[in-house]
């Protein structure tokens, strides 16, 4: 048991390796990955370091102008109209709209992906009653949908996460569906099944890991999306309310400055056009990493190679 252990460990070393010399050899998914664990830093110890500077008002600093470190570095990006710090505000505003975001597709996968499961397993009547429930969600514009129930409801960040969540799982149920019922007609299943496993058992430990990739895929697609359903929310006002603060809602309370303190809605607009970039050429790039057919891209020597 001991040697099985250690060869595992060192097959799963040699996978991680493997997965980083691949990163390394596309620049553009390097940045990409680079600038988002930057923001996943910001999301973690972001308020605890800046909270108190997001706050603080400087009156004498309103409006004050990027590239200005007179009162201070955390002032480089400028203030806004009450002199807080925009570099300090765009730090502690990550954490909401980041966690939101990602809290909704993760949510989004777990129940999409269960019940397409289930839909493409377990039998036709059962799948239809569930794809039934995914056309009556997709029956309805995402974004409509979000406004309607925000308004009826209290515009906090467990509302805005369920209300993102519930619009994102059609996507996941419909193509783990799809691929369970490609998935459940192959050698191994039908092996799995004729030594007595069970349908959770099957499910759970030989179709899951193989759709999982496809999953991870349409997450960091997923990221992007929701990250700006939730800066549109914002933006129209029904999202995160203040003293609470988001990108999209700051690019709202700047976009009335527009011609005499650009940045106020310059950098959070950046923030979230760099940030839905990053997500994308990242699941671009994971989708091509996870495909054995299109592996060979990655894989295939660049001109300076040996």
């Amino acid at each position: 048991m001991a040697q099985i252990t250690a060869e595992q460990e060192a097959v799963a070393i040699r996978r991680g390796l493997s997965w980083w010399r691949l990163l390394l050899r596309d620049p553009i998914a390097l940045v990409a990955a680079l600038w988002l664990c930057l923001l996943a830093l910001c999301v973690l110890a972001g308020p605890e370091l800046f909270g108190k500077a997001a706050t603080a008002l400087n009156l004498r600093a309103r409006n004050l102008p990027p590239g200005s470190i007179e009162h201070g570095w955390l002032m480089i990006l400028g203030a806004d109209t009450l002199g807080r710090s925009m570099l300090a505000r765009l730090i502690v505003a990550s954490r909401n709209t980041l966690s939101i975001a990602l809290i909704s597709v993760l949510v989004a996968m777990m129940i999409g992906g269960f019940l397409g499961l289930i839909a493409g397993y377990i039998g036709r009547t059962v799948g239809n009653v569930i794809m039934r429930l995914s056309d009556i969600i997709q029956s309805f514009p995402s974004l409509l949908l979000a406004v309607v129930v925000l308004y009826m409801l209290e515009p906090r960040v467990g509302n805005l996460i369920i209300v993102l969540a519930i619009t994102r799982i059609p996507s996941y149920l419909r193509v783990t569906r799809a691929e369970v019922l490609e998935i459940r007609e192959r050698v191994f299943v039908d092996a799995a099944r004729a030594l007595g496993g069970s349908r959770a058992h099957i499910l759970f430990r030989h179709i899951t890991p193989v759709v999982a990739p496809t999953l991870l895929t349409i997450l960091t697609v997923d990221f992007a999306i929701v990250m700006l359903a939730e800066s549109g929310l914002s933006f129209l006002g029904i999202g995160i309310q203040p003293p609470e603060i988001t990108w999209g809602l700051m690019v709202a309370q700047g976009r009335n400055h527009l011609s005499q303190a650009w940045w106020l809605a310059f950098f959070p607009g950046l923030a979230i056009m760099f940030a839905t970039l990053s997500a994308n050429v990242l699941s671009n790039w994971l989708r091509i990493a996870t495909d054995p057919v299109q592996r060979w891209r990655l894989e295939a020597p660049k001109g300076g190679d040996a």
